[in-house]
């Protein structure tokens, strides 16, 4: 096989090639994170703290209104396999209520779930809305994909209609809440953007520069 290097959406690209059984095996035995797309294995590089805030938030609301329930959330470190095309990923945020993630062969991987979250990135943001979406659709059970934006209070639900299985989008802005029907649960701004200090622009003035 061509052996490739380079970046692709600020993912560093690691120079070796395996079939995805080969590339699981292999993973599991990094001291990094590392995706993989159709023989193509991308180093994954560190998150901001807005990032890391966001996806706790999520993470922490998901964990608190499913508890009880089929369904669990699950936060960065848990990979996500994909037989068809070939690839495993690791979403910021993911929720499975199905009974065939809950096996000793997934304890290192899910493969059913019914919600999917990535916080948007400068650098993630294309691929997140593009390839790594394009793959996600082909997980038949998957309802709904949630990206959130990093820098500014604003959230694209992307909802699949049962009637004919094409993608919705749903826009939240700054004041709306995000409703997930995948998990019957609705979340404010206010509980996903907690704690985040967004960046200011040059335009805005400082206290500094009103003085």
């Amino acid at each position: 096989m061509t052996k490739k290097t380079g970046k692709i959406m600020g993912v560093q690209q690691h120079p070796l090639n395996f079939s995805l059984d080969d590339f699981m095996q292999w993973e599991s035995q990094q001291s990094e994170r590392h995706e993989y797309i159709n023989g193509e294995i991308f180093e994954m590089t560190g998150a901001r703290d807005g990032h890391n805030t966001i996806s706790g938030n999520l993470f922490a609301a998901l964990r608190s209104s499913l508890r009880g329930s089929p369904c669990r959330p699950f936060i960065a470190d848990m990979k996500l396999r994909i037989d068809a095309p070939d690839a495993s990923f690791y979403p910021d945020v993911m929720v499975t209520c199905d009974a065939r993630d809950k096996t000793p062969e997934t304890d290192l991987a899910k493969q059913h779930p019914a919600l999917i979250v990535e916080v948007l990135s400068e650098s993630t943001a294309a691929y997140d809305r593009g390839l790594k979406f394009e793959c996600y659709r082909n997980i038949e059970i998957l309802k709904e994909y949630l990206l959130i934006e990093e820098d500014r209070r604003h959230a694209d639900l992307f909802r699949r209609r049962e009637e004919d299985g094409l993608w919705v989008l749903y826009a939240s802005g700054a004041t709306d809440d995000v409703v997930l029907e995948s998990v019957g649960i609705r979340l404010s701004m206010d509980v996903l953007y907690e704690d985040v200090a967004f960046p200011v622009s040059p335009s805005t003035p400082t206290p500094e520069s009103r003085d």
